[in-house]
C-alpha cells in the first residue's frame, strides 16, 4: 500500500512533465468482434505443464476434482478461459489416442521423444482433457495426428467424441463412462507441419490434408471447425498455398511465432537478470507480430476475399532459455513484468486484426515458456502474465472501437526503436467502453490524453501493473511481489488525463 501510495503522489506531482500523447477514440465506428478465443490457451504433454502443474490424479493429497488440481483450476476460472488446445503440438503427431482411454493402469507407457525423453504414462487422455475443459468452461481444441497417425486413427477419434449411435466406437467411450458425446469445437489436421510435425512443403501438406479431412465425419450438428497447420515467422507462403488450395472443410489456418530476445535460437536471452538492450530487442521481436500477421492475412485475402478462413496464432509468447539446473527439455522459465507488457503489446495486434484473427493460444498454460501459472509441488504462483490476461478479460467478445494515436514517442536504445505507448479499445459486452494502454518504456512516464467522439470522457476506472525494475517476478517465497494496483483518473477541465507509468499495461473503463 505505501508503494502504491508513493507512486500515486509522484505522478501527480510530475505529470506536467511528462511527453504527451493524444488517444481517440471512436465509438460511432464499431469493428468487429474481438473473439474471446483470442484468449485461448495451450496444454501440451511437455515438462510438468499438465502432470504435477495440473494433473495430480485423484488420488493425490493435493486437493483435486477428478484429479485436476483445484487451486490451478479456480486461478485459471478467474481468467475465464475460453479455449484450450491439447495434446499438442510436436507431441500431437506422435499421440495415439486410444492409449488413453480406458484404466488409467492398464495404459500403455510410452516415452516423450520430444521433451526430454521423459515417460508418458497416458494418464491424462481424451477423458480427462475433456473433464479439464469442462471445469474451466472452455471450448475445446483437439490437434489430431497426421505425422505417425492416419486417416482412419484421426476418424476413429472424432468419432468415439461426437457419435450419439450405437457403434462400436460410440458404445467403447460408454463403456469408459462417458455416456453422450461431446462437444468438440475446434480439430486440427497436424501441427507444425513444416517442422516436427513431418518437414513437409505446404504443397505436399495441402493434398495430406485435404484427403484426411474428407474422412474426418461427424453427425451432422456435430461437426467441428477444421484447422489446418500453417506457416511460422517469416514463412508466409503456407497462408498463401493453403487458402489457395483448400476449399472445403477449412475453418481456420494456424500461424506460430515466439518472441525470443535475441532473435537467435542457439542462445534465446534469459527470463530474469537482463539488460535493458534486451527489454527492448524484446519490445521490438514482439511487435514484429503485426506485420507477420498483416503479410499473412494480406495472402489470405487475395485468395479467400470473403474471410471465412480465421487465422489462428496458436502458438505465441516469449521463448527464453531454460532456468539453470532444470530439464533443457521441460521448457521451464521464470516470467517477469517484461512477459507482461509483452502479452499486453499482442492483445493489442491481435484485436487491431480481429477480423481475420479469430483464435490465438499462448504457449503454454502452466509450467511451460510464457505460463499464467508456476507451480512447485503443492504450491502455486501467479505470474504477471496471468494478472494481464485477467485485466483483458472485458475484451472478449467485445466491438472493437477505432483507436487513433497522435504525438507518440519513440522508445530507443541503440539501435532499436519502437513506439512508447500502444493502445487498444472496445465496447464490451456490459456496454462500457474499455481501454487498454501499454507503455514499453522502462524508464520514463507518459501523460495520455483520452477523447471519446460520441460521448464525454470524465473519467477512468481500472488496474494498473507496472513494478519497479523490468525483470520484477513473482516467486513462491514472494508470491505477490508483481500484481495489479487499482488505477483511476478524472477529467479536469473537461480533459481527461490518464498519467501511464514506466513499463507497464494499464486497462479501464472511460465513462
Amino acid at each position: 500500500m505505501i508503494k502504491r501510495t508513493i507512486l500515486a503522489i509522484s505522478l501527480a506531482a510530475c505529470g506536467s512533465a511528462f511527453a504527451q500523447v493524444a488517444v481517440t477514440i471512436d465509438t460511432a465506428k464499431p469493428g468487429p468482434v474481438i473473439n474471446k478465443n483470442i484468449y485461448g490457451q495451450f496444454a501440451e504433454h511437455l515438462g510438468t505443464g499438465i502432470y504435477e502443474g495440473m494433473w495430480v490424479g485423484p488420488e493425490s493429497p493435493i486437493p483435486n476434482t477428478k484429479g485436476w488440481r483445484n487451486d490451478v483450476i479456480g486461478a485459471l476460472k478467474e481468467l475465464h478461459v475460453p479455449l484450450v488446445r491439447w495434446p499438442g503440438g510436436c507431441f500431437a503427431d506422435e499421440y495415439h489416442w486410444k492409449d488413453g482411454i480406458g484404466p488409467r493402469d492398464k495404459r500403455p507407457v510410452k516415452v516423450n521423444t520430444n521433451w526430454g525423453g521423459v515417460e508418458e504414462n497416458n494418464a491424462v487422455g481424451t477423458h480427462e482433457f475433456f473433464d479439464l475443459a469442462e471445469l474451466l468452461g472452455a471450448e475445446v481444441y483437439v490437434n489430431g495426428n497426421l505425422g505417425t497417425g492416419s486417416n482412419q486413427e484421426m476418424s476413429e477419434w472424432v468419432e468415439y467424441m461426437t457419435s450419439d449411435s450405437k457403434s462400436t466406437l460410440a458404445e467403447l467411450r460408454r463403456k469408459n463412462g462417458r455416456d453422450k458425446p461431446w462437444k468438440l469445437d475446434y480439430f486440427a489436421i497436424g501441427n507444425e507441419a513444416w517442422g516436427c510435425g513431418g518437414n513437409m512443403t505446404p504443397e505436399h501438406y495441402a493434398n495430406l490434408y485435404k484427403n484426411a479431412a474428407a474422412f474426418v465425419r461427424t453427425p451432422p450438428n456435430a461437426k467441428p471447425k477444421f484447422v489446418a497447420s500453417g506457416g511460422h515467422d517469416n514463412d508466409i507462403r503456407w497462408s498463401d498455398v493453403l487458402s489457395k488450395q483448400i476449399k472445403q472443410n477449412i475453418d481456420g489456418i494456424s500461424f506460430h511465432y515466439y518472441t525470443i530476445p535475441t532473435g537467435k535460437w542457439e542462445v534465446k536471452g534469459a527470463a530474469t537478470g537482463f539488460k535493458e538492450d534486451q527489454w527492448a530487442s524484446t519490445m521490438k521481436n514482439t511487435l514484429a507480430m503485426d506485420k507477420l500477421i498483416r503479410q499473412n492475412t494480406a495472402l489470405m485475402d487475395k485468395n479467400d476475399p470473403q474471410k471465412k478462413i480465421g487465422l489462428y496464432v496458436d502458438e505465441w509468447g516469449t521463448w527464453y532459455d531454460v532456468e539453470p539446473g532444470t530439464n533443457a527439455g521441460f521448457l521451464y522459465q521464470q516470467n517477469s513484468l517484461r512477459d507482461a507488457v509483452v502479452a499486453a503489446l499482442n492483445f493489442n495486434i491481435f484485436h487491431a486484426h480481429a477480423e481475420r484473427v479469430r483464435m490465438t493460444n499462448i504457449a503454454q498454460m502452466v509450467n511451460v515458456l510464457q505460463a499464467m501459472i508456476l507451480t512447485d509441488k503443492n504450491r502455486m504462483i501467479l505470474t504477471p502474465t496471468y494478472h494481464a490476461f485477467r485485466m483483458y478479460v472485458p475484451f472478449q467478445d467485445a466491438t472493437a472501437l477505432p483507436v487513433a494515436i497522435k504525438n507518440n514517442g519513440k522508445y530507443s536504445v541503440g539501435s532499436v526503436s519502437v513506439p512508447q505507448v500502444s493502445a487498444s479499445a472496445a465496447r464490451g459486452k456490459d456496454g462500457k467502453v474499455y481501454l487498454a494502454l501499454v507503455n514499453t518504456n522502462p524508464n520514463k512516464a507518459v501523460d495520455v490524453t483520452v477523447n471519446v467522439t460520441g460521448m464525454g470522457a470524465g473519467k477512468a476506472v481500472g488496474q494498473v501493473l507496472t513494478a519497479a525494475a523490468m525483470d520484477a517476478h513473482n516467486t513462491f517465497a514472494s508470491p505477490e511481489a508483481v500484481k495489479p494496483a487499482p488505477f483511476a483518473a478524472q477529467a479536469n477541465g473537461g480533459k481527461l488525463t490518464v498519467q501511464l507509468p514506466a513499463k507497464s499495461v494499464v486497462v479501464t473503463s472511460v465513462e
